[in-house]
């Protein structure tokens, strides 16, 4: 990997992790059931890409 495709996937790591929190962060403040569900969802979905953007770095 290229030193600059390294601090694309370092930044897109920052994104997914801001991502994550702040969906976590919001679901915590939902009362609406269905919707709180599916802010939950999104926030284990940026969890996926984040670990899927680590492994990347972690195999080069």
């Amino acid at each position: 990997m290229t030193p600059k495709e390294l601090l694309y996937v370092k930044d897109a790591l920052g994104h997914e992790q801001h991502m994550q929190q702040k969906c976590q962060q919001t679901a915590s403040q939902l009362t609406d059931k269905s919707l709180q569900n599916y802010v939950k969802k999104l926030e284990t979905r940026f969890g996926d890409h984040f670990t899927t953007l680590y492994d990347t770095i972690d195999k080069s």
